[in-house]
């Protein structure tokens, strides 16, 4: 590949783009049907290898063997569906487990009435605490994320998490307690 043609697309060209596209895409296409179990697969990992090529080509170097480089892309998004097909596959026998072995209803019911109590203990933190710990466990942003969003240190939030898990489970055992009497 000449540097060049690597140049005008670091630089947005979209036709050296569809030169590139033209000349490397049967290649990867065959490559990604070693491992694919269908042509529409095959055809729909080229297309995201190709995206992933334009969204970042200003990391492409020169110097280095471009057939590499979109090697590693196309290994990376094959491996990714296929961790993907493993886990909806094991999703599905785990949904297929439950309809086979029935559930009861009372008990998600119960649990619906444990989450919602949750919710209610929750609202007694204090609204620091409550909002760190919602950040946490609702939209599942991790520590630095939350220190960051909230202009507060790693340590400050690891703190509250506590101070709210302990009064959750404080408060978790109580309910128990005096439920199961």
């Amino acid at each position: 590949m000449s540097k060049g043609l690597i140049n005008r697309i670091k630089q947005g060209d979209e036709r050296a783009f569809s030169v590139l596209y033209h000349q490397y895409s049967h290649t990867v296409f065959n490559f990604c049907q070693l491992y694919m179990r269908s042509q529409s697969d095959a055809e729909e990992v080229v297309q995201e290898v190709f995206v992933k090529v334009w969204e970042s080509r200003a990391f492409i170097r020169e110097d280095e063997s471009f057939k590499g480089f979109l090697f590693i892309i196309t290994r990376n998004l094959i491996f990714g569906k296929f961790r993907k097909r493993q886990r909806q596959e094991a999703y599905e026998l785990t949904v297929l487990q439950a309809m086979e072995e029935g559930y009861d209803i009372e008990d998600e019911i119960e649990a619906l009435d444990l989450s919602q109590y949750i919710d209610t203990l929750i609202t007694n933190l204090p609204p620091r605490c409550q909002e760190i710990f919602n950040l946490s466990r609702k939209k599942h942003l991790t520590h630095k994320e939350i220190a960051v969003q909230l202009g507060l240190s790693e340590k400050t939030i690891e703190n509250q998490i506590t101070k709210a898990l302990k009064f959750l489970r404080k408060s978790l055992l109580l309910f128990l307690l005096f439920s199961v009497g």
